[in-house]
């Protein structure tokens, strides 16, 4: 494979893992369970916890909730190296790597508009994609003149990770090259040496106007950047790691090995979230609940 580095990034063998929440509403049980879990790891092997707040989406992080996110961490009793790392303070980092994907061919404009991608995904397979039943979006450059004229006109587009250009990248090999470990258990049981399927992703943005640099880009530089060795997070996110086990790969990152865990569920079944108003920690700790038995009820008494 033709390596695309932008980095030489200098990692340690010390077990190194991270909680990344996004300051977009109150923290409840279920990030209380995720982040003593990666925290106790840490603890359990002598190693780092890193905190990281991903507030790149401008349009929905909040300052008050950045606070209370550090007050409910520091209430539950967890601490962690300084200073925190916040996405909205290091664009550039994203931004290089960006243009890196850019120069190497491995990114296109995409000017289409959801209603549009929608549309042009309706034949798709499906897959763990953007459509509403999950197909994937496969698209590809416009001609240069075309695509000229509508940058000079100042019309939006987005950023599409071109699968077509990443799989020439990768060599004759291709998918098959791609693995990553699982240490815990994804939704279907997964665990083990896992090949990374990106292809089951389609073309993802990796950037776009309205939040600049989209999830997978900034998450996989940050991991680089910040040496950790094991991602521990909820197994809603197991997925992710095929975009961005082809991501390292393309850019020459080191690869984490992963552990993901189950999800605490409310009394409906669902999974807690802030959209559906699950009660949050302020709101627990004000019933006058205490840390130790929060900690408790959730298995780290």
């Amino acid at each position: 494979m033709r390596g695309f580095a932008i980095y030489v990034v200098m990692t340690s063998m010390t077990f190194t893992t991270r909680f990344a929440p996004s300051p977009t509403g109150y923290l409840h049980k279920g990030h209380a369970f995720s982040a003593l879990t990666a925290f106790e790891a840490a603890r359990a092997e002598g190693g780092r916890f890193i905190l990281r707040i991903e507030d790149i989406d401008a349009t929905r992080v909040r300052p008050e909730y950045d606070a209370a996110l550090l007050e409910d961490l520091r209430w539950l009793g967890l601490s962690w190296e300084e200073p925190v790392r916040r996405q909205s303070r290091h664009l550039d980092d994203y931004q290089a790597a960006l243009g890196r994907l850019r120069d190497a061919g491995l990114v296109y404009r995409c000017f289409r508009t959801r209603k549009e991608v929608l549309d042009e995904i309706a034949l798709a397979p499906h897959g763990p994609g953007e459509g509403p039943g999950r197909q994937v979006f496969r698209g590809a450059p416009l001609d240069a003149a075309e695509e000229a004229l509508r940058v000079a006109a100042g019309e939006p587009f987005a950023w599409r990770l071109s699968l077509d250009a990443a799989g020439e990248a990768l060599g004759e090999d291709g998918w098959d090259s791609l693995w990553f470990r699982e240490e815990g258990r994804g939704p279907a049981g997964e665990h083990g040496l896992i090949q990374a399927r990106p292809d089951l992703a389609g073309d993802v943005v990796l950037a776009r106007k309205d939040v600049g640099v989209a999830y997978h880009l900034a998450v996989t530089v940050d991991d680089a950047l910040q040496g950790v060795t094991h991602v521990i997070r909820g197994h809603d996110l197991f997925e992710a790691c095929h975009i961005q086990r082809l991501l390292q790969a393309l850019l020459g990152l080191p690869t984490p090995d992963y552990r993901h865990h189950g999800l605490l569920l409310g009394d409906d079944g669902q999974r807690l979230a802030k959209r559906d108003r699950a009660e949050s920690l302020r709101e627990i700790r004000a019933r006058g609940v205490t840390a130790a038995e929060l900690r408790a009820e959730l298995g780290f008494g």
